[in-house]
């Protein structure tokens, strides 16, 4: 066997290759006001950790639980790892880079979770994959399902941002809108699935999208030279990009590659601050999320546990940050590093500027820093709306340009 499934919670481990969602066990506790319990880790096997472990280069192939027979069908990284030189500057970070997840093939970070539950669905022999999301994750799973040859039904929010839910219906995803939330949308997709059948492939339901999101750590890990960051600034909504992240470096540790883990610091707006509570109080109940950063407002993250604890087993923390501090620092990325974040991705810079001097007495000046970004800000140019717009236009003459002093 090239894996098996573990429960996160009571421990009990399941021995199959098989679709698993959930321990049968520990989910039944789960009722809607607190974190989910139940979810899955998958446990790769020592025969495939030291096949890695013997190679010069990793790729993410090496530790996904179904790997690709053709990854130029629908390439997944090595998206770019930037040294910001002015943000440098602007935060005395000498060490501080951006992992630049906005130039994936649809625009986000969600291309890794959708593509392993995409070859989980052809290792499995199904066509049909069902999900919810706010926009990202639908547009991940869309795309890769044109480019797969799968069929896509997702669940959003009807208040989704409107680029987002676009790219889904041009890749031909049946796209469904809820009057409601993305906890509403999560919901009525997994009954879907109970009555209909497909692949679930919502985050952290389904285990392999873990997995899937995990690829940026051993990406990371080679571009850095075989060596691993001192911290990782990572937005959190439902906690599976901070979870996978986590099990990417704890998979190259398991295989020898390395002794060290990074810390992690989870990014959150104080509008959606539930993983924040759960790492600072121990607080694992639901709550009302209200954030302008759609990606990450999340009521009931449905990888909480997980995440929470990953943060705590690295020694790292989580950072809260207001809204107008998340939109002010996508105009910082546009101005100083040209990058254009949506909301949810700034929030990871938002977070390492108000966290700064925290970091340095926790690290040093001299800390090999990498802050995610995951989404590019194409996606929502709402968000600019009364803090950007076009000039008016000059007239066509020599004389108009008098006027100009640039």
């Amino acid at each position: 066997m090239r894996f098996h499934y573990k429960c996160m919670d009571c421990g009990k481990e399941f021995h199959t290759e098989g679709l698993m969602y959930q321990c049968p066990e520990c989910s039944k506790e789960n009722d809607g006001t607190h974190f989910p319990k139940g979810n899955l880790s998958v446990v790769l096997s020592d025969e495939v950790l030291e096949r890695a472990a013997a190679k010069e280069h990793v790729t993410p192939d090496d530790f996904y639980p179904y790997p690709s027979e053709d990854p130029d069908a629908y390439p997944i990284g090595i998206t770019p790892l930037m040294r910001p030189r002015r943000i440098q500057e602007r935060l005395r970070l000498c060490n501080l880079s951006f992992k630049l997840d906005s130039q994936l093939i649809s625009g986000s970070f969600k291309d890794r979770a959708s593509y392993e539950v995409a070859l989980q669905a052809k290792a499995l022999g199904e066509k049909k994959i069902v999900l919810a999301s706010t926009g990202n994750a639908g547009a991940a799973a869309s795309a890769v399902g044109a480019a797969m040859g799968l069929d896509i039904i997702l669940f959003v929010p009807a208040s989704a941002p409107i680029n987002k839910l676009m790219q889904s219906v041009l890749y031909g995803a049946h796209v469904i809108p809820v009057k409601g939330s993305y906890d509403d949308a999560f919901a009525l997709s997994i009954e879907y699935t109970k009555m209909h059948g497909g692949i679930n492939r919502n985050t952290a339901y389904n285990p392999m999208t873990i997995e899937g999101k995990k690829s940026i750590s051993i990406e990371l890990f080679e571009q850095m030279g075989r060596r691993i960051p001192d911290a990782v600034y990572v937005p959190v909504g439902d906690g599976c990009i901070i979870g996978g992240v986590a099990k990417g470096f704890d998979d190259l540790r398991r295989a020898g590659l390395t002794d060290k883990l990074p810390r992690l610091i989870a990014c959150q707006s104080t509008a959606s601050d539930a993983i924040t509570r759960a790492i600072d109080n121990d607080d694992y109940r639901a709550i009302s999320a209200t954030t302008r950063a759609d990606s990450i407002s999340v009521d009931l993250p449905a990888n909480g546990r997980m995440a929470a604890r990953a943060v705590k087993d690295s020694k790292g923390w989580a950072v809260t940050i207001s809204d107008e501090e998340i939109l002010e620092s996508q105009l910082t990325l546009t101005r100083y590093a040209g990058v254009l974040a949506e909301p949810a991705a700034a929030c990871a810079y938002a977070a390492l500027e108000e966290d700064r001097d925290h970091l340095v007495s926790e690290l040093g000046p001299d800390a090999e820093v990498v802050v995610l970004i995951t989404g590019t800000g194409f996606k929502d140019m709402k968000a600019f709306d009364g803090r950007a717009s076009i000039p008016e236009a000059i007239e066509n003459s020599k004389e108009a340009l008098k006027n100009l002093h640039f």
